[in-house]
């Protein structure tokens, strides 16, 4: 089994913490000092993960994830000294799993990388199957979406709420439901890291009134995944 986890950070500082740290997980850790090195690497080693740093010298962080998610869905969590909504908005938007801003403790980056590879595992598992109903097709196996016959391009997370949501018709799940299931532990962020992500999936989705499903706000508690009966 691959055990390479690929740290990317210009700081020498933090590729010593958390190298350290992944090797008594029992993962070997890969490091890269900048955006180059960083595609190079893994192009080469294939890693599990991905620990991305957004300020890098040549490529920063965002551009990196961008161009890996072109033609990977490997878990990539962004280490940053960026706390803005704007910033952590993009990075999730973009595909990043999740975001972590520094001064960070390494122990809790460890249970974030734990909490995600968990999740791969029940994903794999999962990726048999195939959700359908008029008109909508999600598939794990390949992180795809169909609408009336037509991909719909989606990140990996839209992906995850839309198949929790599938999974799941009638049932409502809160803003704190979808954040500890869709991202796989307690999450320190906003909640309304969901709103964002319910709100651009609706508009990626194109809902419109002839489709007989719909993701509905229940005002004051969450979302969930409604069938028409009509």
């Amino acid at each position: 089994m691959n055990k390479y986890l690929l740290i990317a950070d210009d700081n020498e500082d933090i590729l010593e913490i958390l190298q350290r740290y992944v090797k008594k997980e029992g993962f070997l850790p890969v490091l890269a000092h900048d955006g180059e090195e960083t595609l190079q690497k893994f192009k080469e080693y294939a890693p599990i993960l991905l620990l991305l740093d957004v300020m890098m010298p040549k490529i920063n962080g965002f551009d990196v994830c961008r161009e890996i998610r072109r033609n990977s869905n490997v878990p990539i969590i962004m280490i940053t000294a960026k706390g803005e909504d704007g910033d952590r908005i993009m990075g999730l938007d973009i595909g990043a799993d999740d975001y972590i801003v520094k001064p960070f403790s390494p122990g809790e980056v460890m249970a974030r990388i734990r909490a995600i590879l968990r999740r791969l595992d029940i994903s794999e598992e999962q990726s048999k199957n195939v959700i359908r109903y008029p008109g909508l097709e999600i598939s794990l196996s390949d992180y795809q979406v169909m609408v009336e016959g037509q991909p719909v391009s989606l990140t990996k997370k839209e992906i995850e709420i839309l198949w929790l949501l599938a999974s799941n018709p009638g049932k409502v799940f809160s803003r704190e439901n979808l954040l500890n299931s869709v991202w796989g532990y307690e999450y320190y962020g906003d909640a309304r890291t969901v709103d964002t992500h319910i709100k651009r999936l609706r508009s990626k989705l194109n809902l419109s009134a002839h489709l007989k499903w719909d993701i509905k706000t229940i005002w004051g508690v969450g979302y969930k995944f409604e069938v028409k009966h009509v």
